[in-house]
């Protein structure tokens, strides 16, 4: 048990000796040892070498949600280099703003930007038309749907609202199931690709982001069954569960933090406030704000994964694009009776 703690305890110390994060492989089996010290980023556990890629890239269609900003918005034109035709889906079409108005001034016609509301089942409806109008053969279908869109937020449970619970899983969860329903069809004629951005918080939770969490636990599940229905299709799903890239995404910013602090506290039932006190809630969001500028300002590791798991012959089941100190809490986490692992990182 002392041996298992002060493991544990070194994870931080360690990570700051690896020169990059094992980025593209699968859970390490049980069996698996930890790298022994010193280690680079070539002796990182369960690192494989890249397989083949498919052929015909410039062929293949790919739609992307959320590519207004962010992972979407950067994987859009990195798929783009690599000769994909790019069907981006983008919230803020219409209304010319975000990522679209960048896009649609490549005047590439491999890059085409579509208005998508994951949420508006009319919108991904038109979508799906305006795709299968588009396609160089329909019949073909679609190689690979990336669902990228995803909002988050905070708050302890007693903190958040119902209505804030609900929008976070509308985009997250249940945009995600509407949009691959939606495609799967045109992924099935192409045996395509399925790939779902999840979270390292799709596989252990945290306080004060129980709605974020929820939903991604949700796309974890969602893509381990339509992984076992889409087998006999030939169809592959891959899930992507990215660490902390909040510096590299702008997901928070100290304005919108206070923001959602605001409304927060304005939207309390007395008795929450009172119990809590105004002096404890204060303190949450300074650790919030605190965090905002935290994790990695390189999102290549995300965008690397996910462009793997469309491009090789073998893609991986699961991505881990994350540092190794997060990589090995999650180990913990999801691999170590809950008493051990709370005690190491929660209490």
């Amino acid at each position: 048990m002392a041996a298992i703690l002060t493991a544990a305890r070194l994870a931080r110390p360690l990570a700051q000796l690896a020169v990059k994060a094992p980025h593209l492989t699968e859970a390490p089996a049980g069996r698996q040892s930890l790298p022994e010290l010193p280690f680079s980023a070539t002796s990182l556990p369960g690192r494989r070498p890249y397989a083949t890629e498919v052929e015909e890239i410039g062929e293949r269609p790919v739609l992307i949600t959320g590519c207004d900003s962010g992972f979407g918005f950067a994987l859009a034109k990195h798929l783009h280099e690599k000769g994909f035709i790019i069907y981006a889906g983008c919230l803020l079409k219409e209304q010319g703003r975000g990522g679209s108005k960048d896009l649609d001034g490549m005047k590439s016609d491999r890059m085409r930007t579509v208005q998508l509301n994951v949420c508006d089942s009319e919108d991904v409806n038109r979508a799906v038309e305006y795709m299968t109008s588009t396609l160089k053969d329909p019949q073909t279908g679609l190689w690979g749907l990336v669902n990228n869109a995803g909002i988050s937020t905070f708050g302890e449970v007693e903190f958040t609202s119902m209505d804030t619970y609900k929008e976070v899983a509308e985009v997250n969860l249940w945009g995600t199931i509407r949009t691959t329903k939606a495609f799967l069809p045109l992924i099935r004629r192409a045996k395509g690709r399925v790939v779902n951005i999840s979270s390292m918080m799709g596989r252990m939770a945290n306080p004060a982001r129980s709605p974020y969490c929820i939903t991604k636990f949700g796309v974890e599940a969602f893509s381990d069954c339509l992984r076992y229905e889409m087998r006999p299709h030939d169809v592959k799903v891959c899930i992507v569960e990215p660490g902390n890239f909040i510096a590299g995404t702008s997901l928070y910013s100290p304005e919108r933090i206070q923001a959602i602090a605001d409304k927060m506290w304005d939207e309390l039932p007395e008795i929450v406030r009172r119990d809590y006190g105004r002096k404890y809630f204060d303190e949450q969001i300074a650790k919030m704000e605190s965090y905002c500028g935290s994790g990695s300002s390189d999102t290549s590791p995300v965008i690397d994964s996910i462009t793997h798991a469309l491009t090789s012959t073998t893609p991986y089941t699961r991505y881990h694009p994350m540092d190794y100190y997060w990589w090995l809490r999650m180990q913990v986490m999801t691999h170590m009776p809950a008493a051990i692992s709370d005690r190491l990182y929660i209490y």
